[in-house]
């Protein structure tokens, strides 16, 4: 049994948008004469539910289809099983679905995820920051701020264009704060503009913060941006989506398996772009080959900048 949890949302879309994708789910799965169910989420949280409940009953694989924090949701509650975790991309970055390849298409990735969960899939690990699990990208400082700020906007539709707009916004009046970063190997304190823990390469989009990060290596890549300036920050965004963001200066990644983040004030912080508020001092650590993904392994990872 397959099960198929969408995100009615997702990118910014209206809500009679679930309908639709519901329908093309459904039609797809008797099209291909395979028993499955489809599920709309109501809330915050729900896919999570429904995607428990969908282990629980021995689906496999069961697909999220939305954007990175739907993924989150089901990928959170599938963690440290057998149940493979299949993805239809259809949020505002899609991080993790750009870096292991899934087709846009709707109809693509089902077939994708259909076919790799008979085959195996391929392996990923997490990450774990806080308490919370994470499959793409986590950490604190501006990245944090600005997902904090995209989650209580109420000025329109989600989406691209609305990140976008609030990044600019915020790119103006944010002011680094004070961290302290120990990894056991190495240790830093002074102001960051963020300090960004990445189990995939990129936050989506094709904006590259930590270009050597793999998803099955059994370690995190530990980014840290030193501000110099506003102006240089300005200048070196481009390279994000270059793939050279390592050559930046002021910004220094290091590969860790754990790693304890402290500040003298609470810390905001994300986990796949999901906003959270924790106290001074958060804790985080990778799980190695903790999630079966249903994808093909020839295109599981792309390699290069």
């Amino acid at each position: 049994m397959i099960a198929v949890i969408i995100n009615p949302i997702a990118g910014g879309a209206l809500r009679s948008v679930a309908a639709a994708r519901a329908e093309i789910a459904g039609a797809w799965l008797s099209a291909h004469g395979l028993a499955g169910q489809v599920f709309v989420t109501e809330r915050r949280g729900h896919a999570c539910e429904l995607a428990a409940a969908a282990r629980a009953r021995g689906d496999d694989p069961v697909i999220a289809w939305g954007g990175d924090g739907t993924v989150n949701e089901v990928a959170s509650a599938l963690a440290f099983g057998p149940t493979a975790l299949g993805i239809v991309p259809a949020g505002s970055g899609n991080g993790l679905a750009r870096e292991l390849g899934i087709d846009r298409r709707p109809d693509r990735a089902l077939a994708t995820a259909a076919a790799a969960a008979r085959s195996g899939g391929r392996v990923i690990d997490a990450g774990e920051l806080g308490g919370r699990l994470f499959f793409n990208v986590a950490g604190v400082g501006f990245d944090a701020h600005v997902a904090a700020c995209f989650e209580r906007d109420l000025s329109g539709r989600r989406g691209l264009v609305a990140y976008a707009r609030i990044v600019c916004r915020e790119l103006a009046r944010y002011r680094s704060s004070g961290y302290r970063v120990s990894t056991g190997q190495s240790t830093f304190a002074g102001p960051a503009l963020l300090v960004t823990l990445a189990n995939s390469p990129q936050f989506g989009n094709g904006a590259r913060i930590a270009p050597g990060a793999r998803v099955d290596d059994g370690r995190l890549d530990l980014v840290i941006f030193q501000e110099t300036s506003r102006a240089r920050t300005l200048l070196a965004l481009p390279r994000l989506f270059a793939g050279g963001i390592d050559r930046v200066s002021g910004v220094t990644i290091e590969p860790v398996e754990s790693v304890v983040i402290e500040s003298d004030t609470p810390l905001t912080a994300h986990v796949d772009g999901e906003p959270f508020s924790a106290g001074p001092t958060l804790h985080a650590r990778v799980h190695p080959a903790a999630l079966r993904v249903a994808i093909e392994v020839q295109s599981s990872v792309r390699k290069g900048a």
